[in-house]
């Protein structure tokens, strides 16, 4: 069974720094591309970062230049560095895997709540 597992999310005072992982249990990891997503109470869900099977990646202009996204296709784990966190960055993140060629696959974790209050 395919699962993507986040961890890492919390509660941090502004300015503050988080760093989110997604565990991917998925056969053939390096040939997906990954995104973070994030969905605040009452807004839709947005994609904050994503990061392609070549190692490129791209960002939401809101988050540029804080937040980074990586991947380490030994361990299938991505990693979403969060740094000057602002308390709009409050959301559930979530993390999904989209299969980059071949037979249509997409996964989708439980999400991880980031809360940046004072």
């Amino acid at each position: 069974q395919v699962q993507l597992v986040e961890s890492g999310g919390g509660l941090v005072q502004p300015g503050g720094s988080l760093r989110l992982s997604c565990a991917a249990s998925i056969s053939g990891f390096n040939i997906y591309t990954i995104a973070w997503y994030r969905q605040a109470p009452g807004k839709q869900r947005e994609s904050v970062a994503t990061i392609t099977i070549d190692g490129n990646t791209n960002y939401a202009d809101s988050v540029k230049g804080r937040f980074t996204i990586s991947r380490d296709n030994i361990k299938n784990t991505a990693y979403l560095q969060m740094n000057s966190l602002k308390p709009e960055d409050t959301a559930v993140y979530s993390c999904n895997a989209h299969r980059a060629f071949g037979e249509k696959k997409d996964y989708w974790g439980q999400g991880t709540q980031v809360i940046v209050s004072s």
